[in-house]
């Protein structure tokens, strides 16, 4: 049977603890036990990921998840996936409590993970709401509003927990880590903001998935840039044809898009978040850090899926 288990996914998040940590060693290789315990950190996430799309799913209305039914949808599951959702969150403190009891960073540990869990779930809040709002109202989609949702419901939980994490494991203090981050936060809004882009030009047999953020009504990158852009006829063409599941409607959005050349607008911003970031990155005095940074800022940049 399957269902929404973290093990189907790809595993990147869990992974980048693991990774980060070796990095931050800086050359020396950690123990096995060290390296176990990244492990547990990184299943952590990928638990905690894999509560998030259960529930994600049923708000969403969803029918697949990485090409198979979603969870709820399984006939002998239904809405017994909101306790199972339920369970993996709860078993994470369970698992940590049995690994971390006792070791200095233990507390810090549990606080990052429902600070980040609660921001993250503000997030999926704000999205919900704005969705609902923007059914009614699409001038409500406007850039600060994008920015706040995919700071919270995305940036977070997939960027900065992954290499909080590791810097736990390592010794650190997060009071000591601000800048590095707000630049974390910062590139997991631009691999949203790819992943928006992606979702009407990128290439589907590369994605392996067919866009439909235009018909699921969403508040995506692309059209709060298009509501700054368009003027009184492109607007009137916008707001007709977004939110609509007829394939001649999406086209006229895409269209739109293409005449307002957001592409353009894409490559621009890219060239300037990934010189932004790369300069903000360097300007860290710690070198284990930056290169912690750099790995994941080197897998996202100008990425095809």
């Amino acid at each position: 049977m399957a269902w929404i288990c973290p093990c189907t996914g790809k595993l990147n998040r869990g992974l980048a603890v693991v990774e980060s940590y070796k990095l931050l060693k800086a050359g020396s290789e950690p123990s096995e036990e060290e390296e176990f315990l990244a492990c547990i950190l990184g299943w952590g996430i990928e638990w905690l990921q894999a509560y998030f799309l259960i529930l994600d799913d049923i708000m969403d209305n969803s029918q697949t998840r990485r090409g198979k039914p979603c969870w709820y949808r399984l006939p002998k599951v239904g809405l017994i996936a909101i306790n199972d959702g339920l369970v993996l969150r709860s078993q994470i403190s369970r698992i940590f409590k049995r690994y971390f009891h006792g070791k200095p960073y233990y507390v810090d540990l549990l606080d990052l993970f429902n600070e980040v869990d609660f921001k993250t779930t503000s997030g999926e809040l704000l999205d919900q709401i704005t969705t609902s709002e923007g059914q009614k109202d699409l001038s409500k989609y406007t850039v600060d509003v994008y920015r706040r949702i995919v700071e919270y419901k995305t940036a977070y939980y997939s960027f900065y927990l992954p290499v909080g994490c590791a810097l736990l494991l390592s010794g650190g203090s997060l009071d000591d880590y601000v800048q590095v981050k707000h630049i974390l936060v910062e590139m997991g809004i631009y691999f949203q903001i790819q992943d928006d882009y992606l979702d009407c030009f990128g290439d589907p047999e590369v994605m392996g998935k067919i866009g439909t953020d235009i018909e699921d009504f969403k508040c995506s990158w692309l059209f709060v840039q298009a509501l700054v852009r368009v003027d009184e006829r492109q607007k009137d063409i916008l707001f007709e044809n977004y939110g609509k599941s007829d394939p001649a409607c999406v086209a006229k959005v895409k269209a739109l898009y293409k005449e307002l050349n957001l592409e353009a607008v894409f490559s621009e911003y890219e060239r300037e978040i990934y010189e932004k970031l790369i300069s903000d990155i360097e300007a860290q005095p710690n070198e284990a850090v930056q290169a912690v940074l750099k790995s994941f800022l080197h897998k996202i940049y100008r990425r095809m899926k």
